[in-house]
C-alpha cells in the first residue's frame, strides 16, 4: 500500500477551487483531477471504505500530491487540461490525437488563391471547415480545380508566370497570372461561385451557371456557352457524390462506444448544412475512469486543444456531470454561447444515430485489430522463444541517393502498434557517401546517447539489412554500460526480396531463422520493416528537395542576397559563373579579390 501520510496532507487542505496531482515513487504525475472543493475532493480518495477498486489501485500509488488553488471551476477545467497535456498521466484519460483540423483557405489578393490552411488563422481570407483529415480537403481541392479554374498555386510560382503553366493548358486554370486570358470580373466571378459552393450553396451556383449559359448561347458565343456546361455537369456529379445535407449550419455530433478497456468516439462536423466527415479517436483509457469520465474528459482536451473551431451547437451521446460549467468553460474559449443537446429532435436524433453506428462499428474493427496485433506479438515471443514479453521494438533503416542526403530512421512499435510520437529521423553527415555500415554507427550512436533512460530501450531493435548491418550494432551494444540492453535482430531479405522470404538473424551466433511467410510474426516483422522503410524515405525526400532548393552559393561564407543576385546577374547564372575566373569574379561589383577567391574554390573544389 502506498506510504503517503493522507490526514498529515488533509489536515491543511483548503476548500478552494483547485487542481490536484497525484505522484508515484518515481515522482511521475499518475493522474491529474479537478474540484469545486479541494478538501472535499481529495478526502474522498482517502475514507476507510472505498467502493471502487479502480481507486483503490490508483490511491495504492500514490507517493506525494500537490494541488494547485485557482479563483473559479472554470479556470480549474483549464489547468487540468493543460496539465493532461503536459504530463499524459498513467490513470487520466489522455487524447492521442491533438492536432488543430486542416480547412480549406481563400486568399484575400486581388487574384485570390484556394490552399491547404492547417495552424492559427492569421493570414487574411477567408476559411472553410474545418475538414475530418488532411486527404479530405485536398480531395475537395481536386474536385474543385476541375469545376472552378481559381489557381492553387504558391505565390511565387503566379508572380514569376510569363505564360500560362500546364494547369492552364488541362482547363483546371483561368491563368489570372498572364495578361489577355482571363479578366478581372471574369475571375472574381469564379472565385464568387466556389465560394458559394463551400458554403454549400450548390443549387444557387447551378441556377447561377444555367444563366450564364443560357445567355451565352443567346449571344452566339457556344464555346463559352459549353464550358458553362462542362461546369454544371461536374457540380452535379459532386452533388450526387454528397453524402449527408440537412438544415444545421454550424453543428458538431459525437457518437460514443466502450468496450473492455478501449473507447471510440466518433466525431461529425456539419458546417453550411454539408456533413464534412467524421473522424474515430481511440483515446488511452485508465482502469480506473468511468464510461462518463472518459467522454467528459476527451470532449475538453478536444475543443481546448487549441486551433479548434468550437460550433454553438455540440451533440453528445449522454450526459456530462457538470454541463453547464463546461459549457461556460467552452463559450469562454469559443467568444459566444455553445449548447449542448442529446438529440431529441429529429435532425439531431439521425446524426447521432449515425454516429453512434460509426463508434460502435469502428471499435469492433479495432477490437479485431488488436486482437490480431496481439496474436502477432505473441507468435514473435515463441518463436524468439522468449519467457519477458515484448512491450517496445525499434527499426532502423538507411535511404539515400547515390551517397547523397544519407537519412537514417528509427520507427518504434508497442503492444498497440506504430508509436508515431517516437519515431526519430537522422541526417548523417561527415561519413563516405554511400557507406551504409557508417551511417548505421552514427544513427545508433546518436539514438541511444543516453542508457540511463531505462524506458526508452527497447526490448527487441530491429535492423534492416544483413549481417554486415547487424554487426554495426552488436559493436555499439559490446559497450554498453547498463544491463538493460536491447535483443539485436537482423531482418535480411531473400535472394530475390520478395515479401515472404525474410530470414531473421540472431545476435553473436549469427543464427538464422527462415520463416513462414503466412507466420504472424513475421507479419508483423514486415510491418515495423516496412514502416521503417517509408520513414526513411520520406525523410531522405524532403532532405534531397530542400538541397534541390537552395542555391549553391548560399554556403559560401560573406555571401548574402545582394551578392549572390549580383553575381548572377553580371555572370549570366550560375553556370556563367563557374566558367568565370577568379578576375572576372572580382570584377563583380562588391567583390573583393580575397572574396572571389574563396568564391572560386568553393565552386571548383
Amino acid at each position: 500500500m502506498s506510504s503517503f501520510d493522507s490526514s498529515a496532507f488533509l489536515k491543511n487542505l483548503t476548500n478552494q477551487p483547485g487542481v490536484y496531482r497525484m505522484y508515484n515513487a518515481q515522482e511521475e504525475v499518475i493522474y491529474v483531477g479537478k474540484a469545486k472543493n479541494l478538501k472535499k475532493r481529495v478526502s474522498s480518495y482517502f475514507r476507510m471504505q472505498v467502493d471502487n477498486a479502480k481507486t483503490r489501485s490508483l490511491v495504492a500509488h500514490i507517493a506525494n500530491m500537490d494541488v494547485t488553488v485557482v479563483n473559479s471551476e472554470m479556470e480549474a477545467f483549464l489547468l487540468e487540461n493543460n496539465f493532461i497535456k503536459k504530463y499524459k498521466p498513467r490513470y487520466n484519460v489522455v487524447l492521442r490525437d491533438d492536432k488543430s483540423y486542416p480547412f480549406i483557405f481563400l486568399s484575400a489578393h486581388e487574384h485570390p488563391r484556394l490552399s491547404f490552411h492547417r495552424g492559427p488563422q492569421k493570414r487574411k481570407g477567408e476559411y472553410f471547415g474545418p475538414y475530418p483529415s488532411a486527404w479530405s480537403v485536398r480531395e475537395s481541392l481536386r474536385s474543385m480545380q476541375k469545376i472552378f479554374p481559381v489557381r492553387q498555386c504558391e505565390d511565387s510560382y503566379y508572380r514569376a508566370r510569363s505564360r500560362p503553366c500546364l494547369q492552364y493548358q488541362m482547363k483546371r486554370c483561368s491563368a489570372p497570372c498572364v495578361e489577355g486570358y482571363v479578366s478581372d470580373e471574369e475571375y472574381a466571378e469564379q472565385v464568387n461561385l466556389a465560394r458559394m459552393f463551400l458554403k454549400g450553396k450548390n443549387q444557387q451556383v447551378i441556377g447561377t451557371l444555367v444563366e450564364r449559359m443560357e445567355q451565352a448561347s443567346k449571344d452566339m458565343n457556344f464555346e463559352a456557352a459549353a464550358r458553362y456546361r462542362d461546369q454544371i455537369t461536374a457540380l452535379r456529379k459532386v452533388q450526387e457524390r454528397q453524402w449527408v445535407a440537412g438544415t444545421q449550419d454550424e453543428m458538431d455530433v459525437f457518437g460514443y462506444a466502450l468496450k473492455g478497456n478501449m473507447a471510440c468516439i466518433q466525431s461529425m462536423f456539419i458546417r453550411d448544412r454539408q456533413l464534412l466527415g467524421s473522424k474515430s479517436f481511440f483515446p488511452k483509457v485508465p482502469p480506473t475512469a468511468t464510461e462518463q469520465e472518459v467522454f467528459e474528459s476527451f470532449l475538453l482536451q478536444f475543443y481546448l486543444a487549441g486551433n479548434k473551431v468550437i460550433p454553438k451547437q455540440i451533440v453528445i451521446p449522454l450526459e456530462l456531470t457538470d454541463e453547464a460549467t463546461i459549457a461556460d468553460v467552452l463559450s469562454s474559449e469559443a467568444g459566444y454561447r455553445v449548447k449542448f443537446f442529446r438529440g431529441a429532435r429529429d435532425e439531431k436524433r439521425r446524426y447521432l444515430e449515425l454516429a453512434q453506428n460509426n463508434a460502435n462499428n469502428s471499435l469492433e474493427a479495432q477490437f479485431v485489430e488488436q486482437k490480431s496485433v496481439h496474436a502477432r506479438y505473441l507468435d514473435l515471443e515463441e518463436t524468439l522463444e522468449r519467457e519477458a514479453p515484448v512491450q517496445r521494438m525499434e527499426c532502423f533503416d538507411i535511404s539515400h541517393t547515390s551517397g547523397q542526403q544519407t537519412v537514417a530512421s528509427c520507427v518504434v512499435f508497442n503492444r498497440e502498434g506504430p508509436l508515431k510520437t517516437d519515431y526519430r529521423r537522422y541526417n548523417i553527415e561527415d561519413i563516405t557517401p554511400g557507406d551504409d555500415y557508417a551511417a548505421m554507427a552514427q544513427a545508433l550512436k546518436r539514438r541511444y546517447k543516453t542508457p540511463n533512460e531505462a524506458s526508452k530501450i527497447p526490448d527487441i531493435l530491429f535492423i534492416d539489412g544483413g549481417k554486415g548491418q547487424l554487426a554495426q550494432a552488436e559493436t555499439f551494444f559490446a559497450d554498453w554500460p547498463t544491463e538493460v540492453k536491447p535483443m539485436l535482430i537482423g531482418v535480411a531479405k531473400g535472394t530475390t526480396r520478395k515479401p515472404g522470404l525474410e530470414t531473421l538473424i540472431l545476435e553473436d551466433t549469427h543464427e538464422t531463422i527462415p520463416m513462414e511467410s503466412h507466420a504472424p510474426a513475421l507479419h508483423l516483422i514486415q510491418h515495423i520493416r516496412d514502416e521503417s522503410h517509408r520513414f526513411a524515405i520520406a525523410g531522405h525526400r524532403n532532405r534531397r528537395q530542400k538541397a534541390k532548393n537552395t542555391s549553391t552559393l548560399e554556403g559560401i561564407p560573406g555571401i548574402g542576397a545582394k551578392r549572390r543576385q549580383a553575381l548572377l546577374k553580371y555572370m549570366g547564372g550560375l553556370q556563367g559563373l563557374k566558367r568565370a575566373s577568379k578576375g572576372e569574379i572580382a570584377s563583380v561589383p562588391g567583390i573583393s579579390t580575397e572574396l572571389a577567391e574563396t568564391i572560386y574554390d568553393h565552386l571548383h573544389h
